[in-house]
C-alpha cells in the first residue's frame, strides 16, 4: 500500500512517501513553478539537471525551482493558490518525486481558514484524486485523498517523534508558513474550531520587513526571494551593493516586530477556551521566526518543536495515511 504525504507550500514543496508500515522517505524542493518557456536562455546546461519537467493541461512546466528563476511570471501569493497552474505543476512534481505509479492514499493539508470551507476542501480532494498525466510518458493514479488542517500533520509528527502521550492534554499547534501562520487547539482528539485560525502575518511578511531594515542601513533593499533562498540554503549573508550583509540580525529584528502581532491573534482566539493550553507545539518551515514571541506569550509552557520542522506536516500526513 503506497502512501504519499504532500505539503505544497508557497515557499517549499515537502514530501513524505513510501509503503505502509515502513519508514517514510522525504523530499524538499523550492515551490517555484512556471511554464518552461519562461526560463529563457538561463534554462540550459547543468542548471537544467536540477529542474523537474511536468505537464499541466498539456503545457510543459518546470517545477521545484526558486520562484525568482522564471522570467515574466509571478508566484501565487493568494488564497486561491490551490486552483493555480503553479500549484498543479508542483502537485505533479510531487507525484513524480514519489517514484510511484499508483498512490493508494494521499494526504495533504489546507490552511485552517480554508480547511473550514467544506467546498474548498472537497474541491481539492477531487482535484488530486484520479489519474494524472505528469509527463508525456508517465501517468500516476491516486486512489484516495484525505485533506486535513495543515497543523494537524505537525502534531502527528511530534507525537511520533517524542512518543508523546497527549490524550488528556490541551495542545496549541502553531504552523508558520510563508503565506500564513495557522494554529489549532486540540483536546481529547477534538479540533476546537473556534480557537483555531489563520494569520497572514507570516514568514513572507518577516522577510519583507527584514528587507526594509536592510535598505534603511545599507541604502538598497534585498528582494524577499533572495532572503528566502539564503534562509533555505543556510547562508549567513547576502550581497547588497557589492558588500556582504549578515541577514540574521535583520530577520531577528523583523521577527520581534511581526511575531507578537501573530501571537496576539492566537491569544484572542483562545478566549473561548475553558482553560489554557498545556503544551505548545511549533512546526513548519518558519518555526524559528516565531519561537521567541510564543515563548514570551506562554512563559510557563513548553514550546516544543519536532526535528526538521520543515517536514513536520508532510511526515504527519504520511503517518495519517497509514491509519486510513
Amino acid at each position: 500500500m503506497n502512501i504519499l504525504g504532500i505539503d505544497i507550500g508557497y515557499s517549499n514543496l515537502k514530501l513524505a512517501f513510501g509503503p505502509k508500515g515502513e519508514s517514510a522517505k522525504t523530499h524538499l524542493r523550492p515551490a517555484g513553478a512556471a511554464p518552461a518557456d519562461r526560463f529563457g536562455s538561463r534554462f540550459d546546461g547543468r542548471a537544467q539537471d536540477e529542474f523537474l519537467h511536468v505537464l499541466v493541461h498539456g503545457q510543459e512546466f518546470v517545477a521545484g525551482v526558486s520562484p525568482d528563476r522564471a522570467e515574466m511570471w509571478t508566484r501565487s501569493l493568494h488564497a486561491d493558490y490551490t486552483a493555480s497552474a503553479s500549484y498543479e505543476a508542483l502537485f505533479h512534481a510531487g507525484l513524480l518525486l514519489s517514484e510511484m505509479d499508483r498512490v493508494d492514499v494521499l494526504v495533504t493539508g489546507l490552511p485552517v481558514s480554508q480547511y473550514l470551507d467544506e467546498a474548498r476542501r472537497n474541491a481539492l480532494a477531487e482535484q488530486m484524486c484520479g489519474t494524472h498525466q505528469v509527463t508525456p510518458k508517465r501517468t500516476v493514479s491516486v486512489e484516495k485523498v484525505k485533506v486535513i488542517p495543515q497543523p494537524i500533520g505537525g502534531l502527528l509528527d511530534y507525537i511520533a517523534q517524542e512518543d508523546a502521550d497527549i490524550e488528556d492534554a490541551r495542545v496549541l499547534v502553531v504552523d508558520p508558513g510563508f503565506f500564513s501562520v495557522d494554529w489549532v487547539v486540540v483536546a481529547h482528539k477534538d479540533l476546537h474550531r473556534q480557537s483555531s485560525g489563520t494569520s497572514l502575518n507570516a514568514s513572507s511578511v518577516i522577510l519583507e520587513e527584514a528587507s526594509r531594515l536592510i535598505a534603511k542601513d545599507h541604502g538598497a533593499a534585498v528582494n524577499t526571494e533572495t532572503l528566502e533562498n539564503a534562509v533555505r540554503a543556510g547562508k549567513p549573508a547576502v550581497l547588497v551593493l557589492g558588500q556582504r550583509v549578515e541577514i540574521t540580525p535583520y530577520i531577528e529584528q523583523a521577527a520581534k516586530t511581526i511575531g507578537p502581532v501573530v501571537v496576539e491573534s492566537i491569544q484572542k482566539s483562545l478566549r473561548t477556551e475553558s482553560k489554557m493550553p498545556d503544551l505548545v507545539v511549533l512546526v513548519g518551515g518558519g518555526a524559528q521566526f516565531f519561537r521567541e514571541a510564543l515563548q514570551d506569550a506562554f512563559p510557563r509552557l513548553t514550546v516544543a518543536t519536532p526535528r526538521e520542522p520543515v517536514f513536520s506536516n508532510a511526515r504527519g500526513f504520511w503517518l495519517m495515511g497509514n491509519t486510513l
